[in-house]
């Protein structure tokens, strides 16, 4: 296929398209014409897929100074991280030029409790960089995903191509309702997971029972302290914005340790965490650091409360 440098370089406005591929070679031909029309235009470009995929896309692409590789897997472990950390960060670093991106973040094996928030970041993409001029190209797998996840990618991305042929999704919706669609209760936490309730002079303690059983679960010493920062930071806000208690669950899970942290306040703001702030405000870097910091961060509100959960696998 064939992607015309002029259909994809309009000035200041987002392409978001989910790209479904058949097999490698559907795989490569179609990422490989999506880069090379925007090295031909003088675009920046970023590659951020998962490992295997990394290495299939770097032997065909080959070297270009205006072409990056990113790990997915890694820095885009977290959902929450990938439009602060991967996208809006290469965007801002490239100003002179309208950028395209290649980003994958989901993909057969993917963990299923991080998969809801994959497709939250997927709908807040629309939002982030509605204004930006950057082109978003997001392979799925069409063979081997299942059929709700396509679904949920025709819902999450205003453009599908397949086979070649691109056309304007039937199913795309607005990507604040794809969100809250998924602003879902948790499964409950272990029943003999140590709880704490908690104010603001409790805060001490709340750090010393996450980081105990950090190291108790056999997390290195910097995850531990990851782990025990972003468990303040949340844990913080919880009592200082509506100065009422909290209370702090910790568990151990197959992957790692889990921190849940519920308070009285209610988080409104859906890109919370996902855009960095400006360098002189003096807010809206906590929910950033914990994003950075942690391998999943889970968020759900209602009416009276929210609930964060921190993941920090072995």
């Amino acid at each position: 296929m064939t992607f015309e440098s002029d259909t994809w370089s309009e000035a200041g406005s987002l392409r978001h398209d989910a790209l479904f591929y058949r097999d490698d070679d559907d795989y490569v031909t179609s990422i490989r014409s999506f880069v090379e029309a925007g090295l031909a235009a003088d675009e920046p470009v970023l590659i951020a897929v998962p490992g295997p995929r990394l290495d299939l896309l770097r032997t065909t692409l080959g070297a270009s100074t205006d072409l990056r590789f990113v790990d997915m897997a890694r820095d885009g472990r977290n959902p929450a991280w990938i439009i602060p950390g991967v996208l809006h960060a290469f965007v801002a670093e490239n100003t002179r030029a309208r950028v395209r991106i290649v980003g994958e973040p989901i993909w057969p094996g993917r963990s299923a409790t991080a998969y809801p928030r994959c497709v939250q970041h997927e709908a807040l993409i629309n939002i982030a960089l509605a204004k930006w001029p950057v082109s978003i190209l997001c392979p799925y797998d069409s063979v081997r995903l299942d059929v709700d996840t396509i679904a949920d990618a025709a819902s999450t991305h205003p453009y599908l191509i397949r086979g070649g042929d691109r056309q304007p999704s039937a199913g795309y919706g607005h990507p604040e309702r794809v969100v809250d669609a998924l602003n879902l209760p948790f499964p409950a936490p272990e029943p003999s997971a140590p709880t704490l309730f908690f104010d603001a002079s409790g805060l001490a303690e709340m750090r010393a029972m996450v980081a105990d059983l950090a190291r108790q679960a056999g997390l290195a010493a910097e995850r531990v302290e990851d782990l025990r920062v972003a468990a303040n930071e949340i844990a913080t806000n919880a009592v200082v914005h509506s100065g009422r208690p909290a209370v702090a669950r910790v568990w151990l899970d197959e992957e790692g340790v889990v921190c849940e942290i519920t308070g009285s306040s209610v988080l409104t703001d859906r890109l919370a965490g996902r855009i960095p702030p400006s360098p002189i405000s003096d807010s809206g870097r906590g929910l950033l650091l914990v994003n950075y910091l942690c391998d999943l961060v889970q968020v759900h509100t209602d009416d009276t409360s929210t609930a964060v959960r921190l993941h920090m696998y072995r």
